[in-house]
């Protein structure tokens, strides 16, 4: 049991992420967290080829990026992003984007701290060793 309090939290990407289970607690099979985008905010397009990932919209407005398209869902929609697919999500609303993401098997807890060092040095991140630590956790930017 994680309590929010005790979550470890990291900002990287604009984003707050929440990590409530991570491999620790789920003995390598899956990451949960809470995610809140600013208004305009959102990764790139991306592919994940180690984990599946879905969101539940908890608040906000989302667009999602999947089969080569962008479509609006509404808070309480769960979207699913198997490996291997190009996907994003977007807030294109005027207040904070309010998810909870999982993704399996484990792992994404690493790269999102990794990140967050990245995204939080002096003088902002540098975009080329943020490609290349992604892709050291199977994330490319299409």
């Amino acid at each position: 049991m994680i309590p929010p309090a005790e979550a470890k939290t990291y900002h990287a990407f604009g984003d707050t992420a929440s990590f409530l289970l991570t491999g620790e607690q789920t003995g390598g099979s899956y990451t949960m967290f809470v995610n809140v985008t600013a208004p305009g905010g959102g990764p790139p397009p991306h592919r994940h080829e180690n984990e599946d990932e879905w969101f539940y919209v908890v608040e906000g407005r989302a667009e999602f990026f999947q089969d080569g398209e962008w479509a609006e869902v509404p808070a309480g929609t769960a979207v699913f992003m198997p490996r291997g697919s190009v996907h994003a999500f977007r807030n294109v609303g005027d207040t904070p984007l309010k998810q909870i993401i999982h993704t399996a098997p484990s792992g994404f807890e690493t790269f999102f701290s990794r990140m967050a060092e990245e995204f939080n040095r002096d003088g902002g991140p540098d975009m080329e060793r943020v490609g290349a630590v992604s892709a050291e956790h199977g994330i490319y930017y299409v």
